[in-house]
């Protein structure tokens, strides 16, 4: 029994690889699901205790979805260096291949990609396996953030790699093609902790918590809270000059992981949302993360939805807490990636005393109104990707696609959820309990050159 609690209860790995065909579906899959949802999960081999959460190796869940039938459910290791033990610092310096590769999985260009954001991503086929490490023909030198953002008008992936040392941020753009077409050190920046940015039609807005390096953090994870660190937002006009034109606005002390959304208001101003903790809250999460003692019930307990409205010609930034329900990993109707958007959905977590329950949440940003499903006890959902319906008219026509792991019947459902009324849709059975992840994606058939099996 492990005392570490990334590695029991909705997070225990699981030991092996399987494949299993013809899945049980309750009520009917919509047809335009016709695709893959491919989650990505830290997931240890056997024996192997690391010492964070994130240090875990990483390990991809596909759930293969036709014409309203379950084909196929499989998991994989993505088999990396590190995956066989291979350090990531050596003598030669960083091994950016020597990835967990447990963060995010995405598609771009025909490739999908397994996503650390210290390390080289790796592309596996469209059933899983593994291909190897992907420097887009050598033009990417440095780390790729976990986060990258297809824009919804160009195709192009926005990206960035970030590090502890100089250069502290590079920014990238690939186009449609998958191909590096620009790159630039973003000045000003620091060696705060960036694990994700936002894309707005007309500028990248990147975000500098009070999370930074930290030498003296032995977990694995060289990063801590500082009181010291300021907390910024930087907003880049998008275009090959714009990183010289860079500005950087200071904001209260927190750290955010993960952005909802950014857009231009019709005044011109910067709206970001996305949610956030506070110094106690980090402290909870990361005491969860590496097992240390006095370790709060669950990550992510104090980490409510903010709202920063930067107005660059005043020079100003307005912001606010906007809910007061513990939530994370955001999502939306990528169609509205960058532009403004009404809705927004997220994960419910119970509170520091251990109040409240896990659900799916969708906020309405016209009325206020918020709504959540709950799953029901001693099941955790997955990041609810938005899938849209066929022939959609409104923002909020589709799907929400959400693993739940479900401890009592040692088992997963695929929940497809009416992404109006949060009402059930159908349910797929999986062969397995499937470990308790982080992020993933729909991929619809076409996406993937080939292999489409």
């Amino acid at each position: 029994m492990t005392s570490k609690p990334y590695l029991a209860g909705h997070y225990t790995p699981v030991a092996d690889e399987i494949t299993a065909t013809g899945l049980t579906v309750e009520g009917t899959l919509p047809p335009e699901l016709t695709g893959r949802l491919i989650r990505n999960s830290h997931n240890p081999k056997p024996g192997v205790t690391p010492s964070h959460w994130f240090k875990g190796s990483g390990m991809v869940h596909g759930i293969r979805l036709r014409e309203g039938r379950a084909e196929w459910y499989r998991n994989r290791w993505v088999h990396t260096p590190a995956l066989d033990g291979a350090p990531y610092l050596t003598e030669h310096g960083p091994d950016l291949t020597a990835s967990t590769a447990g963060t995010h999985v995405i598609e771009h260009a025909g490739r999908l990609l397994a996503l650390c954001e210290a390390n080289l991503p790796f592309e596996l086929t469209p059933d899983l396996e593994t291909v190897g490490a992907h420097d887009f023909g050598g033009k990417l030198r440095g780390a790729m953030t976990a986060h990258p953002k297809v824009d919804p008008v160009s195709g192009e992936l926005h990206f960035f790699g970030s590090s502890p040392f100089p250069p502290y941020l590079t920014y990238y753009v690939a186009d449609a093609k998958g191909e590096i077409v620009h790159s630039a050190e973003v000045p000003g920046a620091s060696a705060s902790l960036k694990h994700d940015f936002a894309v707005t039609r007309r500028h990248v807005v990147f975000v500098e918590g009070s999370v930074t390096f930290d030498p003296a953090e032995h977990s694995g994870i060289p990063y801590g809270w500082s009181d010291q660190q300021p907390s910024r937002i930087g907003v880049m006009p998008r275009g090959a000059d714009g990183a010289g034109q860079i500005r950087w606005f200071s904001v209260e002390p927190g750290n955010m992981l993960h952005a909802a959304n950014a857009y231009e208001d019709g005044r011109g101003r910067i709206v970001l949302e996305g949610p956030t903790v506070d110094r106690e809250g980090f402290q909870l999460s990361w005491n969860w993360w590496v097992g240390a003692p006095g370790r709060g019930t669950e990550p992510n307990t104090r980490s409510y939805t903010r709202r920063w409205v930067v107005d660059l010609a005043a020079g100003t930034v307005d912001e606010q807490i906007i809910d007061d329900l513990a939530v994370e990993f955001p999502t939306l109707n990528e169609d509205y990636l960058g532009a403004e958007h009404r809705y927004q959905y997220a994960v419910s977590f119970p509170d520091q005393e251990g109040f409240g329950g896990y659900g799916v949440v969708k906020y309405d940003r016209v009325t206020g109104a918020r709504r959540v499903h709950q799953v029901g006890d001693a099941r955790l959902p997955s990041e609810a990707v938005f899938v849209p319906a066929a022939g959609a008219t409104n923002e909020d026509d589709g799907y929400l696609l959400t693993v739940v792991s479900d401890l009592k019947q040692d088992a997963s459902q695929l929940l497809v959820l009416d992404a109006g009324g949060l009402d059930r849709v159908a349910t797929v059975h999986l062969p397995r309990r499937v470990t308790a992840g982080i992020h993933g994606s729909w991929i619809p058939d076409g996406d993937l050159d080939g292999g489409l099996g």
